[in-house]
């Protein structure tokens, strides 16, 4: 059987674990390689460490912190390609 992982078009759909530390606990969340990317990219653009923005979404979160991260990358992507609407 072959073990090679699955891919929706080219991006890779394999979860990884990450280690994270949250108010200085250890802890990892499990992510697929495009969120964590994201993800990243989101803590550099806010000029602030990706331990710092998920103790973030750790204080705000309800469930899962791996979901929680998730909905973060998702409502950013939302956020920026939603139009702006300007004030009249």
């Amino acid at each position: 059987m072959n073990k090679e992982p699955v891919t929706a078009g080219t991006v890779s759909t394999d979860i990884l674990k990450h280690s994270v530390s949250i108010a200085g606990h250890r802890t990892s969340v499990s992510l697929e390689r495009k969120f964590w990317e994201l993800f990243q990219e989101s803590a550099r653009r806010r000029g602030i460490s990706v331990n710092e923005l998920i103790t973030e979404i750790d204080a705000s979160r309800r469930g899962n912190l791996s979901s929680a991260i998730r909905l973060y990358v998702l409502e950013e992507l939302l956020e920026q390609a939603s139009p702006k609407i300007s004030s009249f």
